[in-house]
């Protein structure tokens, strides 16, 4: 499961990314608000933890943004402004948690899998095409009823095309899903995966067709007869 934590402090950001590292959480890390934005814009996140008061701007202009888009993405707030006004302000604005610096570690972790555990747009629902559903809160695929046994990257990918039904899902927007801003992927990592997810869908009996769009990306759909 994959977050963006927006830090600018770079001791705290490290602290953080260990934590949730350490936690089963995959990590991009991100200091300015221009570099949140445009990775919302671009990749799906299980949930964000936002800090207020970056660099180039406020991280509530970042949470007024995502929700005015009609996005459920969970936030958690983070910062210095411990005020009674500044949480009304965060929680208005779109926050899901508020929590004011310092702040114990596993605290950050418990808040962040209450909100985890919320059923949301991005979270907790169940994907169907034909035959084939996703259980997005539990993270498990099954073929008529029965459970497939996918790993992590498989499951990730199975997740953003069904999201996607209908359109083409790009081959960047695969390959920022699986390994966020981590840095090098092998040229062909997308492609193994994919090719992985098909096989074992078709040979469990899936009626769905996971299409490739050359040049271009990716689009599941059901089978034709």
């Amino acid at each position: 499961m994959r977050l963006l934590v927006v830090e600018d402090n770079q001791a705290l950001a490290e602290l953080l990314s260990k934590g949730l590292q350490n936690a089963g959480y995959d990590v991009d890390m991100l200091g300015t608000a221009t570099d949140a934005s445009v990775a919302l814009a671009t990749m799906s996140y299980a949930a964000m933890i936002l800090d207020l008061g970056l660099p180039d701007g406020d991280g509530l202009t970042i949470l007024r943004e995502l929700r005015h888009r009609k996005e459920s993405l969970p936030v958690l707030v983070l910062t210095a402004r411990g005020g009674l006004h500044d949480r009304i302000n965060g929680l208005r604005s779109g926050a899901d948690d508020y929590l004011v610096k310092p702040f114990a570690l596993e605290e950050l972790v418990a808040r962040l899998e209450a909100q985890l555990r919320r059923p949301g747009q991005m979270l907790g629902n169940s994907l169907r095409i034909a035959n084939l559903d996703f259980d997005s809160r539990n993270r498990q695929a099954a073929v008529d009823d029965v459970p497939q046994m996918l790993s992590s990257r498989e499951t990730a990918v199975l997740e953003l095309l069904m999201r996607g039904k209908g359109r083409v899902v790009s081959k960047k927007q695969v390959e920022d899903h699986l390994f966020g801003l981590s840095g090098e992927v092998a040229s062909n990592a997308v492609e193994v995966y994919v090719h992985r997810l098909r096989k074992q869908l078709s040979e469990n009996g899936a009626r769905v067709q996971i299409h490739t769009i050359r040049g271009v990306g990716y689009l599941i759909g059901e089978q034709k007869p």
